[in-house]
Formats: structure tokens, C-alpha cells, sequence
């Protein structure tokens, strides 16, 4: 049995002051000092971790300005604050040991658009492919384009002044900024705009913050003018972290959004945002550039920008190769032939244009000069065009997800940002990089490189493992001889991702100018209290933060041993790169998350809390692995009086720490998004029944999880008398009661007839050895077995036999294999030993099958693709390969051309299970050839979960945010379908969901492809 986690960090008695001065002040937000919430917020994409004292997510500005104006309260003055939006940053910017103040959680509302002067304004927690959505349907779109859009923040955009591909002709963020209101140290909430000289005087007059930051501001432009001409390099990546250099515009007004813009929140917090919008081009092409090395795409990359293209994209062959096996290759491998010359770079050098013919004339005259210098050394070997958005957007996600694909680099040395970002001349970066890799070379490091060579940035992250204490100490030696390097070649070090900890470089960076910085700061923040060490100090008495003295999260790994490291290997890698963190409700990761807001219910969350979870088990000298053994022999008798009592300990509120990780566990839908789309594969579903099956060896389980664990042992029988089932589900008592005291709510009827007596009666076979044995050879070539699950074959009977209906009528020789239990819903809640002894009883029936040779197909896919993922992990090659219906059909495909002739014509619109979509990804295409073979046309509808997921939405603790889940994207879409009729769901819990929440029944794709059989056929 594992202890109980109760003796942890405390929080410091000045921010649970704070926090209750908050509440009499009125603040209306979340005030989170849990362990778990600061757990969670100690992480960022970097590789340092630091464990702040609380997290306050503030409603509105109002709430900003209360934070704010207490801070500047004697009693409070030892408090540090940090801003932080979408918890991206590489370089540790928003981590701190104080307060974080998080405002993507509810500032996030579009405030206004105005298309006719082309500008939005936004509260700072709105992300920016958020935002973008909403400007599609004008025709504009928000320009600075980042790996990280999905999830980014405006309010972080601007804090680090970010930019990404295109910045060439797009510019950074600072420079579609048009006004900033930003909470001052004291709660002033003061809009900043570019100003003529005497508005500038008429503020400087006064006597405020205000007045002091504008007149020390001014005084640096007007006195430092040379010196900041001088230091400050002239680059597309202009230096980020007060801009000194754009204190000016070029109409000669003042502008404080300079200094704001890249300031990290040193300087203030800033509540909303006027941008300036562009117009999205009518027309794109991207041109995929191959060559034999890297380093001639870096040198060629020169050459290309002569032709003028929108801007210039790298990948290097180790990203590459990481895309390959991704779940985003299948979209883009057609752009990327594979024959004998091996690709070991590429260029994605993008065109835009107004119309079609000056595209055209633009390609024409780059490809020529491609073909030109095609076979001359140090050039391309070949290309491919990607016209128009669609196709284009394909490869810029491959592109986007690099930083993630190479976290998910093999073995325990992975690529890790800290060297980053640099920016040099574009016409030096061929040979910066040439010596940035004879350095990484020379320390015997691997790496992977892409970036944004058009402007200069490529970012390069050497693999290291940080939790070794040698490979960590050339954090440093590295670092140094990177900053040498961009010296000699009139670069930055931070080009692109902000300052951060690497602030220590900045006063051997500015030199003489590096006190006026810290004018500035003082200004604002004359006490430190804004993420006090990082851009500049406000004088000599405090000092920036250094990078090989802030906790790295390696250090505390380490205290993890290595075979718990190893057994929970599906958690402990999360690199904090917040893929799961993706706005978008109509993409299936995380839905938890996108239903809550609450970071503590995404993969990354739960894989932070997992992680330290196993770092307090290691300094209590317990071994998770060992305790899941131990809990699988022990006695349920036997175990139960220390069950009985720690729950009590519980209800009487003694405090656990696994109590808040079990809290954000039952909040997961174990719908598997996160395996198929975290570039990292981060498995929820698998380490959060590893977590359960410990948590409830030392707690009682709550009714619903037997009731569910033993559903698919209990069917059969109740199926048999499906009234005696059925009937009392309709009595309002007892729905009560299942609710109240069993935890579930809306369950589903059994099928009015079984399927066994269906099969019966149309004449359909159960799969024997006898049965097997007996078929011909063109019936054995043509037979295919039908793997039963407890959804389907008990709740949709009539589905299950329409299926062996139009398998038949394609002249296939459908049996149906006996029922045992899949054992999914055991795994899901943690009944581990229970799931193993159904999944080996259960294979050892399929596996018998599977050595006649014969295919093995599911109908479900969720229960289907357990075989290949948890009966996989389990047993390895010995799991059944059961497939995927459309899989099985698709490589049948000519078959179903034949039988085309039989069938009418209709168009159908799929909305897919998001296991399937995520874990399954190329059956979506299989799907599509199915129905094309059959003379079908079909839509597969982008849309992220339905909000059911297996018994997850009847659970009556899940109910609201089931429901909340799928109104986000399966409601509109349900709700906007042109034909509910040709509606086709593939999921028997997204089916389950819309008859729940809609009334209505919509179809198996099996079951809408037999209703087109033309009559008599």
C-alpha cells in the first residue's frame, strides 16, 4: 500500500495572506495554492522547474488591477509576481517561486474587429489561431505565424515579442501592436500608444508611475541615441527586452509599446491588445526544396531569397525522419518522394501573391532557376509544389510540430532548448552554423536543426540527459561558446524565444547601455517584484538569473529511480511543449482540457503531476512498481479494514497529495488523443490506470467503477432477459438511485432482441474450429471473422448483424466470433490484474483464429484499437491483430468494385470516433476508398470529441462537462448538417452521445452503405 503524500513544500504565510487579501478585495478569479496547481505551473517548455507558491487566474482587468495594487502594499512588498499566458516559453520566462499569474484561463474574449481599419482588440489570454479563426471569414488574419499558434497567446506573443515563419515580410509581433493597456505595479491601468511630443510632455508633466516610466524612457532615446544605434544589430530579429531602438517610430512618435513588447512581464501586466491585421493572401504555393546535406540547404538559402518568396523554411533529416513516424506524415508524404537519394535537408520556400497568373509567374521563374543549378554541387536534387492554403497547411504543421517531434527522440538523451534561437546576418548563417555544429560535434552531441533561415534563425537543440549530472554541467560550456559565436558573426543569442534565465548575458551583452536598462525597470518596478532576474535587474542590489543555478527539471527526475522511470515510461517525458494545450475545439486533443480550462486536466498536467507524484514516492523509499505488484496479490478481504479507515481519514479531511492527481485523473476521458497526437506520445489512459490501481489500493473505489468493470462480464446473461434489465432503467427511483448511490446516469438499453438470436435467425455463423475447418478454398479466401465487443453486440445488436448483412451481400463469408470480454473498461479504471486475465483469455480464442489465417476484424474502434495498443504493451507480438473494419474493406477494395454496380448513389458525411482519427490516422483514407469503391461520395468532418467516450459520459460526475465537450464541435456540426439522414458516426459512444443530447439516431457507415443497395441486389 503507497503512503500518503502529506508532508510537502508549504506555502510561504506572506502569499496565503496575499491570497486571503485577495478574496476581501473582491477578486472574482480562481485562487489555486494547491499542490497540484503548482505542480503544474512549475513547468514550461524548458528545461527548468521551479515551484511557485500559488496560481491566481484573474476574471478581468479588474481583477489585474487588484493583484496589482495590493503588490504595491508595504505589507506586501515582498511578494514576486509573473505573468503567464500559454506556457510555451523555451527559456523559462514565466516560471517563478512567487505568484503566477496565469491569464489564459478567462481573459480570453475577442473584444472587437473592425475589418474596415483592419484592426482586433483582444484580452491577452486569446490565442492567436483563435483569433485567426475569427478573422477568416473577413479575409484578414494576425501576420506573426509561430510553431506554437494553436496554443500561444497574444499576451505571450507580446511578452516575448515573437514572431516566426515569414517575419521577412511580416515583422514581429511588436510590429502589428497599435495600443497596449497594461496593469501598473500600484493597479494603473494605462493604455500605450505611439504619441506626438506634446502628448509626451503633457504626461511627463505629472507625478505617477506613469510620468516617471515616460520621462526615463524618453531620456534614454534622446541621450543614448548613438550608443543604441551602435549596440543594437541590424537584424530582422531585432533584439527583444526593451526595444531601445524603436522608442521612435518612423513618423517620430513615442511608442512605450516598444519597451513593453518583449519584456516578459518585468514591466506590467498587460490586459488587452489593439493588433493590426493583414489581408491573407489570395493565393500560395510552397515549393519543397530537396537536398543531399544540411548544410547546402543553409548555404543555398541565400541564393533563394533572391527570388523574392514570402519566406524560407528549414528542416534538417533528423526532423524529417521523426515526421515519418508521426501521425502527421500520411498528409504530407506525397511532397516528400523517398527513393534512392536520401533527403538530408529541405527548404520550404513559400509564395504568395494576389492572383493566380503573378503565383504562377513567380513559381515559373524560381523553378527555373532550381533546374538551372540542379546537379551542381551544393544544390538541390529535386522539389515538389503544394498549391493553395489547404495543401500548403499540411506542411506547415509537419513544420510546426518539429520542436515537439524531437522530444520524442529515442533512448534517455533527448534534444532540449537552451542554445536555441540565435539569429545572425542571413548571409553568415551557413557558416555560423558550420562552427555551432563543430561545437556540438566536439562535445560528442547529437542534435536536430530547423528554423527560419530567410531571417537568420535556426534553432538547434543538442540531445543531452538532464538527469544526469555530467551531461548537464555542458549546459554552460556550451552556452558560452554560442554567445562567442553570435559575437563574431553580429548575431543575438536570443533571436526569436525571449530572454528568460539567459538574461545573465545580457549586461556583457549591452555593455555600457545595460544600466539604462535597468533605469527602466526601475521605473516600473523599483522593488523587483516583477519576474524579479530576468531581462535587467532595477539596480546592483539584486541580480539576473543564471542558467546553471536554476532548478533544472533533470535534477529532480533523477530522484526518480530508474525502474520507475522506465515503468511509467508513457509520463515521464513530457517536454512541456503544450501540444495538448490546442485551442482548437474541433481537434481531438485534449478534451478534458478544452472542457475545463483547467491545465491540470491535459496530458501535460497530469504527466507533471505524475511525475512528482513519483519523485515523493522516491524520497519515501517507495517503488510504485513493486506496490502494483504487491496490491495484485493482496487479498480484497484482507485489505479492505485499511481501505475503510484511510477513507475515513479522507472524508475527515486529512490530506493527501494523491488525492488531487486522482481528481485530475477521473477528470480524463481515456479517449487516447493524447498518444496519437502528442509529439512525444504522452499516454494518459495508461499511466492513469497505473495511478488508480495504487490510488484504490489504499482507498475505497466508488460504486460506478465496479458497476463498469463488470459490465462486460455481466451482459451476456442480462441479455438473455434484456426486459428484466431494461424495464427498471425506465423508473424515475431507480435512475435516482443508480445516480446517487452507483454514480451513473442515461445508461443505455439492451437490444430488444440478442444478437445471438438475430445470427440465429438470419442464418449467420458463429466462428468454431469445426466452422473453420469445413469451408472451401474460395470460401476461405473470402471469409473474414467478426471480433465482438460489448458495446455493439449488446446495446446495437442490429448493428453488428447489418454488418454480417452487407459483408455477405459483397459476397464475403462473414462469421462471428464467440463473446469474450475485451476488458477494456477494466483497464481504463485501474482493475490492471482483472484486465490482464481477460485480455489473455480472450487472445488466446482470437490468436486461434488468427492462425488459420484468417482476418480479424472489430466493428468499434475504440474497443478495436485496444488490441493493438494495451494487449500489445501486454503481450507483445502474441496480441490478436484484429483490425479496423475500413482497413480490413479498404485492402478488399477491388471486390467492392465489383459489387459497385448493386449499390445507388448517395453523400455521406463522417463523423469519426477520435481514437480512430488520432491512433488510427491513414484508416481515415481507408474509410474514404471504401465508400469510393462502392460508388459513394464521403466527407470526413474535422471535429474534435464527442464528450461520451466509452462510459466516461455516463458518469454523474462527468455529465455537465460530457455535454459542455460536445457542444463545442459535434453539436454545430450535428446542428448544421444539411442532411441529418446521410450522417454516418463510427463510434458507438458518439452514436450513444447524439441520441442522447439530439433525440435523434444516426448510422453505422456499414449500415448507411446496405441501405444503398438498390433493391433485389
Amino acid at each position: 500500500m503507497i503512503p500518503a503524500l502529506n508532508e510537502l513544500s508549504d506555502v510561504q504565510s506572506l502569499y496565503l495572506e496575499f491570497i486571503e487579501a485577495l478574496k476581501s478585495e473582491g477578486f472574482r478569479g480562481d485562487l489555486c495554492p494547491d499542490y497540484a496547481s503548482r505542480t503544474v505551473l512549475a513547468t514550461d517548455n524548458s528545461i527548468y522547474q521551479v515551484l511557485p507558491q500559488a496560481v491566481v487566474y484573474p476574471r478581468d482587468s479588474s481583477d489585474l488591477q487588484c493583484v496589482a495594487r495590493l503588490a504595491d502594499e508595504p505589507r506586501f512588498h515582498g511578494v514576486v509576481l509573473s505573468a503567464r499566458g500559454g506556457g510555451t516559453g523555451t527559456n523559462g520566462q514565466s516560471l517563478t517561486d512567487g505568484l503566477v499569474v496565469d491569464l489564459s484561463r478567462h481573459m480570453n474574449g475577442i473584444l472587437e474587429i473592425n475589418v474596415e481599419e483592419r484592426w482586433a482588440r483582444v484580452q491577452t489570454g486569446v490565442v492567436k489561431d483563435q483569433l485567426n479563426r475569427a478573422l477568416k471569414p473577413h479575409g484578414l488574419f494576425f501576420a506573426p505565424d509561430l510553431s506554437t499558434s494553436n496554443r500561444a497567446t497574444i499576451g505571450g506573443m507580446i511578452n516575448t515579442d515573437a514572431s516566426g515563419q515569414g517575419s521577412c515580410l511580416y515583422g514581429k509581433t511588436r510590429d502589428h501592436v497599435l495600443e497596449l493597456d497594461t496593469v501598473l505595479l500600484g493597479g494603473h491601468l494605462w493604455k500605450s500608444a505611439p504619441i506626438d511630443r506634446a502628448t509626451l510632455e503633457g504626461i511627463c508633466h505629472g507625478d505617477s508611475r506613469v510620468a516617471d516610466v515616460h520621462r526615463e524612457v524618453d531620456r534614454i532615446a534622446r541621450e543614448q541615441a548613438e550608443l543604441i544605434e551602435a549596440k543594437f544589430p541590424k537584424l530582422n530579429r531585432c533584439l527583444t527586452g526593451y526595444d531601445l531602438a524603436h522608442i521612435y517610430d518612423d513618423a517620430g512618435r513615442f511608442d512605450l509599446n516598444s519597451v513593453l513588447c518583449g519584456s516578459e512581464g518585468t514591466l506590467g501586466f498587460i490586459a488587452e491588445a489593439k493588433l493590426n491585421l493583414v489581408p491573407i493572401p489570395k493565393c500560395a504555393a510552397l515549393v519543397n526544396v530537396q537536398y543531399d546535406q544540411f548544410q547546402d540547404a543553409l548555404a543555398d538559402a541565400t541564393d533563394l531569397m533572391r527570388a523574392g518568396p514570402t519566406s524560407i523554411e528549414t528542416v534538417d533529416s533528423r526532423v524529417l525522419q521523426l515526421a515519418m513516424e508521426d501521425i502527421v506524415w500520411h498528409k504530407v508524404s506525397e511532397y516528400f518522394p523517398q527513393g534512392e537519394r536520401a533527403i538530408r535537408g529541405i527548404n520550404l520556400v513559400e509564395f504568395t501573391a494576389d492572383s493566380e497568373d503573378k503565383l504562377d509567374a513567380a513559381l515559373q521563374n524560381f523553378c527555373s532557376l532550381l533546374d538551372k543549378a540542379s546537379g551542381q554541387a551544393g544544390k538541390s536534387f529535386a522539389y515538389s509544389i503544394a498549391r493553395g492554403h489547404a495543401e500548403i497547411g499540411k506542411i506547415w504543421a509537419m513544420r510546426k510540430r518539429a520542436v515537439g517531434l524531437l522530444g520524442n527522440a529515442s533512448g534517455e538523451e533527448r534534444p532540449i532548448p537552451f542554445v536555441e534561437d540565435t539569429a545572425v546576418p542571413p548571409e553568415n548563417l551557413a557558416d555560423f552554423i558550420r562552427e555551432f555544429r563543430e561545437v556540438l560535434d566536439s562535445a560528442g552531441m547529437s542534435y536536430g536543426m530547423f528554423g527560419h533561415v530567410d531571417a537568420g534563425v535556426l534553432h538547434v537543440r543538442p540531445a543531452i540527459d538532464m538527469k544526469d549530472p555530467q551531461q548537464a554541467e555542458k549546459i554552460r560550456p556550451i552556452t558560452e561558446q554560442v554567445v562567442e559565436l553570435t559575437r563574431k558573426y553580429g548575431g543575438l543569442l536570443w533571436g526569436e524565444h525571449g530572454k528568460g534565465v539567459r538574461s545573465e548575458f545580457a549586461p556583457e551583452f549591452f555593455g555600457e547601455l545595460y544600466p539604462e536598462l535597468q533605469k527602466i525597470k526601475a521605473a516600473f518596478d523599483h522593488r523587483n517584484q516583477l519576474n524579479p532576474g530576468k531581462i535587467a535587474t532595477p539596480g546592483e542590489n539584486s541580480q539576473l538569473l543564471k542558467i546553471d543555478e536554476v532548478t533544472t527539471r533533470g535534477e529532480l527526475d533523477r530522484q526518480i529511480p530508474v525502474q520507475v522511470w522506465e515503468g511509467y515510461s508513457e509520463a515521464v517525458y513530457c517536454n512541456g511543449n503544450g501540444a495538448c494545450f490546442n485551442w482548437d475545439p474541433d481537434d481531438a486533443m485534449c478534451p478534458s482540457y478544452k472542457g475545463t480550462r483547467n491545465r491540470l486536466n491535459s496530458p501535460k498536467g497530469r504527466a507533471s503531476l505524475v511525475r512528482e507524484w513519483l519523485r515523493l514516492l522516491g524520497e519515501r523509499g517507495v517503488d510504485p512498481v513493486q506496490q502494483s505488484n504487491l496490491v495484485r496479490e493482496q487479498s480484497f478481504i484482507t485489505s479492505l479494514p485499511g481501505r475503510i479507515k484511510n477513507t475515513l481519514a479522507k472524508k475527515r479531511g486529512e490530506y493527501d497529495f494523491s488525492h488531487e492527481i486522482n481528481e485530475s485523473m477521473q477528470a480524463c476521458l481515456a479517449c487516447k488523443s493524447c498518444v496519437g497526437q502528442c509529439p512525444i506520445k504522452v499516454n494518459v489512459p495508461e499511466f492513469r490506470s497505473q495511478f488508480l490501481e495504487l490510488y484504490y489500493g489504499r482507498y475505497l473505489r466508488p460504486m460506478k467503477d465496479y458497476l463498469v468493470g463488470s459490465l462486460e462480464f455481466l451482459l451476456p446473461a442480462l441479455s438473455r432477459v434484456p426486459q428484466l434489465y431494461n424495464w427498471p432503467l425506465r423508473l424515475p427511483a431507480v435512475r435516482w438511485a443508480l445516480a446517487r448511490l452507483g454514480g451513473l446516469v442515461d445508461n443505455p438499453q439492451l437490444s430488444r432482441k440478442s444478437l445471438q438470436q438475430l445470427c440465429n435467425k438470419a442464418g449467420m455463423p458463429v466462428a468454431t474450429p469445426q466452422a473453420i475447418a469445413s469451408l472451401g478454398p474460395l470460401q476461405r479466401r473470402r471469409a473474414v471473422i467478426i471480433v465482438q465487443d460489448a458495446f455493439t453486440s449488446y446495446f446495437e445488436a442490429e448493428l453488428v448483424l447489418d454488418v454480417m448483412r452487407l459483408l455477405r451481400k459483397l459476397d464475403f463469408v462473414p462469421f462471428l466470433a464467440p463473446f469474450k470480454p475485451n476488458g477494456k473498461p477494466l483497464h481504463v479504471h485501474g482493475f490492471l490484474a482483472q484486465f490482464e486475465r481477460a485480455a489473455i483469455d480472450n487472445a488466446a480464442m482470437l490468436n486461434l483464429f488468427a492462425a488459420e489465417n484468417l482476418p480479424l476484424v472489430g466493428i468499434d474502434p475504440s474497443m478495436t484499437l485496444t488490441y493493438r495498443s494495451e494487449y500489445k504493451k501486454l503481450m507483445g507480438n502474441k496480441a490478436p491483430p484484429v483490425q479496423l473494419l475500413q482497413e480490413w474493406l479498404a485492402e478488399n477494395h477491388q471486390q467492392l468494385q465489383e459489387q459497385a454496380g448493386r449499390f445507388g448513389g448517395g453523400q455521406f458525411q463522417m463523423l469519426p470516433h477520435c481514437t480512430e482519427r488520432t491512433n488510427a490516422t491513414a484508416s481515415m483514407a481507408d474509410w474514404k476508398q471504401v465508400f469510393s469503391a462502392l460508388g459513394q461520395e464521403l466527407q470526413i468532418a474535422e471535429l474534435g470529441c464527442c464528450g461520451m467516450a466509452g462510459t466516461y459520459g455516463h458518469e454523474a460526475a462527468n455529465r455537465e462537462d460530457s455535454e459542455r465537450i460536445y457542444r463545442q464541435s459535434w453539436g454545430p456540426a450535428v446542428a448544421t448538417a444539411t442532411n441529418r439522414q446521410n450522417l454516418v458516426a463510427t463510434g458507438y459512444s458518439c452514436r450513444c452521445q447524439i441520441s442522447r443530447l439530439e433525440g435523434e439516431k444516426v448510422r453505422h457507415p456499414l449500415q448507411a452503405l446496405l441501405a444503398q443497395l438498390r433493391d433485389g441486389a
